[in-house]
């Protein structure tokens, strides 16, 4: 960085690989085209050359300057300065010898040079002065941007969509697909591969973009990369953004230290600070003030960091304070978005210097921080206890529709038994009656059966008596002895049908075995009970009601009865027995109303018991879907067996066709073979033909071996021949045999 110049009038070269220029090094007898604006400033530059000649002392200083800033030739100049022909002069002797002497008059002097900064860094040397503030010179990344250039980002495509609403206005970048579009491009796209936890964020883009107004792209990335290692940014553009609420926090605690009365007012109107103030920490107000005035801010955090964006958003409201205080909230958005950002473009010193005058405690911004980092703790404590609460609501709610389920079921179970129950207590009372009858029919027959018997004994004794007639006694016997018979059979078929009935009466004990447990159909009939208790208490009231309005109708009438003369008695009795009345009528309307209140009641339960029915009758059809459900299934699946065959035997038939079309084609192949030697065949008789002649004429010259080679010449001729009706006769036997089908 130390390399020298030969003299002042010389062309500007730069040779320090951190402020190498993407454009060629300009010189005299350089054939680059330049531009008005390059020739201008280069104009300038040599004016400076030619005053600082009268100093020789400072010549060296000059030229390492001159030498170092080369790089900021091609960039926009930010900074409008207000200074004088001499103090310009000044400024540049000054960051020239601090430039070239850079860390000796860092260690000594830290706090005059955060003073230069202050008041502003000549934007010839912002880009090595920002490099060395931030210590981006000779990193290790910039060897690795070339490789990342030809990487792929997942952010690519976000990338992209916000280029072209990064600085829209500014020649550089307005241009869609120009350089500039291109290298910030580039840059956002390898800081995006480098830190894949950040990736790319908003408003990041405005800060790579000032950086390549002032230096090339390698450099700029360098400043990148350590402005979000080292200066809290990247804390700031992490997805969760903890940073930037912790500087919202901090900075709304600064407002109520400080503007009280501002801060009442936002309150009062709700004008949060992260509606105005989110931007100012995330693009250092490069997106609210001028560019000008935004590139003296960034020269002082390249050098403070984020104090001075609370130091001068601070200064921002106390300066708006008056104003501010009049308008309501959207009156308060028109006025940071329209008015604030003009207020300094002539004179930004007038806003450094108000923002110098804030008073700012680091040691109180460590403790609102530690106060955050606690508050933000008790959020996440009661935001998992809201979420195992929530959890927890939802197993109980869960569990509430389990049970409410259960209940229907165990109500439609209870509904079914006393239905079962009331069924067999009928079959149970009728098998009763029938058994009664039977056993009176038993009895009976058992009754005559005595009877039988007593006659027979009578007549026994009649026949001993009258042995006078013995026929006559006979048939009588006979008689009694069917009559006998006949009772004999009544009771036959009593005890049969008694039987039956017992075997009924078994049958009914085994089905009230296999009925549901006794406890819970005592909790059901004792719920049961309780609703008809409480139906029992309904009626009764109502009838008790309904007793009341009688008796308050006949006293109504005696009421009357005894007010018929009321216009006879006295004015003061007059009125107690309008009173009276009053009393009455609205003792009336009150009874009227319980009697509405408890048929309103009764006629609730009606409803609930209605329900419960139809509920029943939802389930067994819901049952019934079910069923015809699965049916569906069944079929599906059946469907679906046979699709699979179907496809199986189109399989099958695909094989069998392409085994068709090979036999085809193994034919066709054959066919060919056969008629290439056919044509090789003709094409030896035709060479044999052309070498019988040249025979003939070799004869002639030498007649005795003519004849012999003739006739060899015949014989092959002939076997030819001979093969090529052999390949005809082939071809003809395998014709037939073609598929008929491909």
């Amino acid at each position: 960085m130390a390399s020298q110049v030969a003299s002042p009038s010389t062309s500007l070269h730069t040779t320090s690989s951190s402020t190498t220029l993407s454009t060629p090094a300009l010189s005299p007898s350089s054939p680059v085209q330049l531009s008005p604006d390059e020739v201008e400033l280069l104009a300038k530059l040599e004016e400076q050359n030619r005053l600082l000649e009268i100093d020789s002392k400072s010549l060296r200083s000059v030229n390492g300057s001159r030498r170092n800033s080369g790089s900021s030739l091609v960039s926009s100049s930010s900074a409008s300065s207000n200074l004088s022909h001499h103090q310009e002069e000044d400024a540049w002797l000054l960051w020239g010898r601090i430039i070239n002497e850079w860390e000796e008059v860092y260690k000594k002097k830290e706090k005059q040079i955060k003073e230069l900064v202050r008041k502003g860094i000549p934007h010839h040397f912002r880009a090595i002065a920002w490099q060395l503030l931030c210590n981006a010179q000779n990193m290790a990344i910039k060897e690795q941007y070339c490789d990342l250039l030809k990487m792929t980002s997942p952010c690519e495509k976000l990338i992209r969509r916000d280029i072209a609403r990064t600085y829209p206005e500014h020649d550089f970048f307005k241009e869609k697909d120009s350089l500039g579009q291109e290298v910030l491009f580039n840059v956002m796209k390898a800081y995006s591969l480098v830190d894949r936890e950040v990736g790319y964020c908003q408003g990041s883009a405005f800060i790579v973009g000032l950086l390549l107004m002032q230096m090339p792209e390698e450099e700029a990335f360098c400043v990148f990369v350590k402005l979000m290692q080292d200066y809290r940014l990247r804390e700031l553009f992490k997805p969760s953004m903890a940073e930037l609420g912790l500087c919202m926090y901090q900075f709304e605690c600064m407002i109520q230290e400080h503007l009280p009365e501002l801060f009442v007012h936002f309150q009062a109107q709700s004008f949060h600070t992260s509606m105005y103030a989110s931007s100012w920490f995330l693009t250092i107000f490069l997106t609210s003030f001028p560019l000008p005035v935004a590139t003296r801010i960034f020269d002082v955090f390249m050098s403070e960091g984020l104090e001075v964006v609370f130091r001068v958003g601070l200064a921002v409201l106390q300066m708006n304070q008056a104003e501010l205080m009049q308008l309501d909230m959207e009156g308060m958005l028109q006025h940071f978005q329209k008015v604030i950002p003009h207020q300094f473009d002539g004179a930004p010193e007038r806003l450094i210097q108000v923002a110098y005058q804030v008073k700012y405690n680091s040691k109180k911004m460590k403790k609102l921080e530690k106060e955050y980092t606690t508050i933000k703790t008790k959020e996440m404590e009661e935001q998992v206890e809201i979420k195992r609460l929530r959890t927890e609501n939802r197993l109980l709610k869960q569990r509430i529709e389990t049970l409410e389920k259960e209940s229907a079921s165990l109500a439609d179970r209870l509904i079914q038994g006393q239905v079962t129950r009331a069924q067999e207590a009928e079959e149970n009372y009728l098998i009763k009656r029938e058994l009664a009858t039977m056993k009176q029919q038993n009895d009976e027959s058992s009754s005559k059966l005595e009877q039988a018997h007593h006659t027979i004994s009578e007549l026994r004794q009649q026949q001993q008596l009258h042995k006078c007639n013995p026929r006559y006694s006979e048939d009588f016997v006979l008689q009694l002895e069917k009559e006998l018979v006949q009772a004999r059979l009544k009771e036959a078929e009593s005890h049969c049908a008694m039987k039956e009935m017992q075997d009924k009466i078994l049958e009914i004990e085994k089905r009230n075995n296999s009925l549901p447990d006794e406890n819970n159909i005592a909790r059901l009939q004792e719920e049961l009970i309780a609703v008809k208790i409480r139906e029992a208490e309904a009626i009764t009231a109502m009838k008790e009601q309904r007793q009341q309005i009688k008796d308050l109708e006949e006293h109504w009438q005696r009421h009357l009865a005894r007010t018929t003369g009321r216009w006879k008695d006295p004015p003061k009795k007059n009125t107690v027995n309008e009173l009276q009345d009053e009393l009455m009528s609205v003792r009336l309307r009150e009874a009227e109303r319980q009697a509405d209140v408890r048929e309103m009641k009764q006629r609730m339960m009606e409803l609930d018991t209605q329900n419960q029915i139809n509920s029943n009758h939802l389930r067994r059809a819901e049952k019934e879907v079910n069923s015809l459900q699965a049916k569906v299934q069944h079929l599906t699946a059946e469907n679906k067996t046979l699709h699979n065959q179907l496809t199986e035997a189109k399989r099958k038939q695909a094989e069998i066709e392409c085994k068709s079309k090979e036999e085809v084609m193994a034919v066709r192949l054959r066919e060919a073979d056969s008629i290439a030697a056919v044509a090789e065949l003709q094409q030896q008789i035709t060479e044999l033909r052309f070498q019988k002649e040249e025979g003939k004429i070799q004869g002639q010259l030498n007649n005795s071996d003519s004849s012999q080679y003739i006739r060899e010449l015949k014989d092959q001729i002939e076997e030819m021949k001979h093969e090529v009706s052999v390949i005809g006769l082939s071809k003809r036997s395998e014709g037939p045999q073609r598929p008929t089908h491909f």
